[in-house]
């Protein structure tokens, strides 16, 4: 507050222990600040630590308009009714600050972390269905807190707001409800109008839910519109279940030194993530890190070769006052003539590398046994493989 008041601008500091604190203050109304104890080692250096509390800022804001609405934050006549409207934000934040959450990255790429299907036509065409029955053009379904399938309307949404409707999908089907009726803002295309988000339980860990207006009341779409459309295709949503945290069909093989991946479709801000033991290691061989720590890895490598080398499409489209109250993550590639396409780490826990085509970005971690001149070969396969099985 002082430097802003002289005229300079002061966006984060660093304690000599390495910890962070970061601010933005949003719509001249509200100051966020995070605070962290800093990076995990490794690829987790200062600037990426950065870099995660600031998107970390951006989707607290966002997860406060969701549910409030904007007009309540930035026109506050009661301080204190507010912070008491607040708690209904609670569970959504602190699914932000499971950093350590496995399988969930859209937070932090802002891609909807997706599920893809054994039979993605039938879900399509019984998600249509349902949702124009429900006088929806926005429907959405949600398999192990992934999108296994969404409608074209949803997916036209600004890619946080996809985001942060399967974190609020999750955040209700934690809440052991079979169905709801919850009042939504859209951070981008409605902060000031809300929608009613209708939530309904298919199968545990299957969720379907559609965007509306007035009606349908949530007793009609339940009673008879979801037995109409779902029940048929229950062994279908049991298919797509099985599947599990790996999020690929078992149509897709892959190369078992392959540790974790990261595949992002650009044009649709989708992703898919999975992490997975190499099988039989030698006991000549180093060590493997946890399935926590490869998750957590993933993370690191995103950041490192996004905000070096890889272009983020959202960063595109921002204002250039946000892009400065971001920081300054892209300076490192202004010294480059040309747009990299590829890169890989090595590091004491594991080889990364990270490839980039017009329409996909791959990220993969490999063991430290796998020879760094075979990390591109190995990451091609993995890209076609994945691409040809799947059409992703």
């Amino acid at each position: 507050m002082f430097g802003a008041g002289q005229g300079a601008v002061l966006s984060s500091c660093e304690t000599e222990g390495g910890g962070k604190v970061v601010w933005r203050v949003f719509q001249d109304s509200v100051m966020l600040i995070a605070v962290s104890g800093g990076g995990q080692g490794g690829t987790g250096s200062s600037k990426l630590e950065e870099v995660r509390l600031r998107r970390l800022l951006e989707n607290v804001w966002s997860c406060m308009v969701l549910v409030l609405g904007q007009d309540e934050l930035t026109d506050v006549k009661n301080v204190e009714r507010l912070k008491r409207d607040l708690r209904s934000c609670f569970a959504l934040i602190d699914q932000l600050l499971e950093e350590r959450q496995e399988g969930i990255l859209g937070n932090l790429t802002h891609c909807a972390d997706s599920l893809l299907p054994p039979n993605p036509t039938l879900l399509q065409e019984a998600l249509d269905g349902f949702s124009q029955a429900a006088e929806s053009e926005f429907g959405c379904l949600v398999v192990h807190g992934r999108v296994a399938a969404a409608t074209e309307k949803w997916w036209r949404l600004a890619p946080q707001e996809v985001v942060l409707l399967s974190a609020l999908m999750r955040s209700l089907s934690a809440s052991g409800s079979a169905s709801c009726d919850y009042p939504v803002f859209l951070p981008k295309g409605s902060p000031t109008v809300a929608h009613r988000l209708l939530r309904f339980q298919l199968l545990p860990g299957a969720d379907v839910c559609v965007l509306c207006g007035p009606t349908p009341s949530l007793h009609r779409a339940e009673s008879g519109l979801v037995g109409r459309f779902w029940t048929p295709l229950v062994e279908t949503l049991r298919g797509c279940l099985a599947i599990g945290e790996r999020c690929l069909p078992g149509s897709v093989s892959l190369r078992p030194d392959v540790l974790a991946v990261l595949l992002i479709n650009r044009d649709a801000r989708r992703s898919v993530s999975f992490v997975r033991t190499a099988a039989d290691p030698q006991p000549s061989d180093p060590p493997l890190p946890s399935k926590a720590r490869c998750w957590e890895l993933l993370k690191l490598f995103y950041i490192f070769s996004t905000t070096r080398y890889f272009t983020q499409e959202e960063t595109l489209s921002v204002s250039p006052e946000e892009r400065a109250q971001r920081g300054h993550s892209e300076d490192f590639a202004l010294g480059f003539p040309h747009q990299p396409l590829q890169c890989y780490l090595v590091t004491e826990e594991c080889k990364s590398f990270g490839l980039q085509t017009p329409q996909h970005q791959l990220f993969l971690l490999t063991p430290l046994s796998v020879p760094t001149f075979a990390l591109r070969a190995l990451a091609t396969q993995t890209l076609s493989d994945i691409v040809a099985a799947t059409g992703f």
